[in-house]
């Protein structure tokens, strides 16, 4: 699938972009990969974390909000993986034009030099925080997906097929509850704070992640949202495992957060459908054609069907948690 390809990958220095070279390195042979990124300090980094395969890797210092610079990048690659995105919710509620600068513009930008360059499939992450959004980078990322879906029809008679992988906060990444926890019981703190006891998660792993960008590099013919099944757990019962002799404290839900993730909206339930280990969503338009696009295998859920972290069906117990805690890489 990605044998001979070459392969950009915008914010290549994320968490995301490292696990997902990686793993193309690992099944694959691909003629280059391209991490593209503004951090110069991470691509020197990981410059020396992937040393033996430096004949395959490029490194370009770049901003999607450089439309000229992303032209140059996009010249001759095959593959665009879109993970940049200022993300940190209270900076971005104080920033809001640099967020709409760089998570909207920044994706008119990518959307425009893969379709001029001639780029064959760009897949672009989303975030449960554009599903009916509460805060200003989740409104981004909302017209983000909107932009990459049309992007489909912006194209015209050119190749480039986009679509759009959603997945909530990874378990133990940096800025998630889990380092958080783990952080001030290290410290000793004998109470951790919870901003509501009702409150639930989604528990997606970064190897999830990554193999539904590969289902949607394989599978998408354009316009697709792909929606991961992945369980349910409730942050008590994480802060539970995690600091067993700790008293919780309920501090109050905090300005731009929802008491439950939501990846699918009961609006959306009209074009979802369901197949063995995630959902799509089609796009709701007249130009979109159900017979060329569709991907067989799948049922439509039922109208009013909604996928959020509260009415999920499957839950992870204290025991499953505590096993996966051991499991996962940690960032603080």
């Amino acid at each position: 699938m990605l044998s001979e390809k070459r392969i950009l990958i915008t914010g290549g220095t994320g968490s995301f972009g490292k696990k997902f070279t990686q793993k193309i390195l690992g099944l694959y042979d691909p003629k280059k990969i391209i991490i593209y990124s503004r951090d110069e300090y991470k691509q020197a980094i990981m410059k020396v974390e992937f040393a033996e395969y430096k004949d395959k890797l490029r490194f370009f210092i770049g901003d999607v909000r450089d439309r000229n610079r992303l032209y140059r990048a996009f010249d001759g690659v095959d593959v665009v993986i879109h993970a940049a995105a200022l993300k940190r919710v209270p900076a971005m509620e104080y920033n809001p034009i640099e967020a709409i600068k760089t998570n909207i513009h920044g994706a008119e930008n990518v959307i425009d030099a893969a379709i001029d360059c001639g780029v064959e499939k760009v897949v672009a992450l989303s975030t449960d925080k554009a599903v009916n959004p509460v805060n200003l980078y989740g409104a981004t990322k909302l017209v983000s997906d909107k932009l990459f879906v049309s992007a489909n029809a912006y194209a015209g008679a050119k190749k480039t097929v986009f679509s759009v992988v959603r997945y909530g906060n990874v378990a133990g990444s940096r800025g998630s509850v889990i380092p958080f926890f783990r952080s001030l019981i290290e410290r000793g703190e004998k109470v951790l704070p919870i901003t509501d006891f009702r409150m639930t998660r989604f528990w997606i792993t970064l190897d999830e992640g990554v193999e539904m960008v590969f289902r949607a590099i394989r599978e998408a013919k354009g316009g697709e949202i792909y929606v991961s099944k992945i369980p349910s757990f409730r942050v008590v019962d994480l802060a539970r495992v995690i600091g067993p002799d700790a008293r919780l404290e309920e501090v109050g839900v905090r300005p731009g957060e929802k008491l439950h993730e939501i990846m699918i909206t009961r609006e959306d339930s009209w074009t979802s459908y369901e197949y063995d280990d995630h959902y799509i969503i089609y796009p709701h338009f007249d130009w979109w054609n159900t017979d060329e696009h569709f991907t067989p295998g799948g049922r439509k859920v039922e109208e009013g069907f909604q996928y959020s972290s509260d009415l999920n069906s499957e839950w992870l117990s204290s025991e499953q948690l505590r096993d996966l805690l051991g499991k996962i890489d940690i960032v603080y």
